[in-house]
């Protein structure tokens, strides 16, 4: 009987680990999006940029707008998928716009 609880016990254990960990957020700090951004945008844009009172983002679309029209102005050629993630780290870091699909968004473009 005791093999018996102990499997029981660690299959338990096994399925919740699984259900945790495939629930679980990736780090926005480590994520694609907040690396583009550190090594393409950050010499120019600090934080006062998000932050100002007439910020031209507003929503998600001209969030992705936005960051499309400077990744084209400097010729980084990212990918949609590229700008949908400097999108999400953006809004995840610094404008809290309502939950979207950033990239389903981007890549209507």
């Amino acid at each position: 009987m005791t093999n018996r609880r102990n499997r029981e016990v660690l299959m338990a254990f096994l399925i919740a680990s699984v259900a945790t960990a495939s629930h679980s957020e990736p780090n926005i700090e480590t994520s694609r999006g907040a690396l583009l951004y550190s090594t393409h945008c950050i010499a120019c844009h600090t934080a006062n940029v998000h932050w100002r009172d007439k910020r031209i983002v507003t929503d998600w679309e001209s969030l992705n707008n936005q960051v499309r029209r400077w990744q084209e102005y400097i010729d980084l050629g990212w990918s949609e998928n590229d700008v949908a993630e400097v999108s999400y780290y953006l809004n995840a870091v610094y404008y809290h716009l309502p939950s979207a699909n950033a990239k389903e968004i981007a890549l209507k473009k």
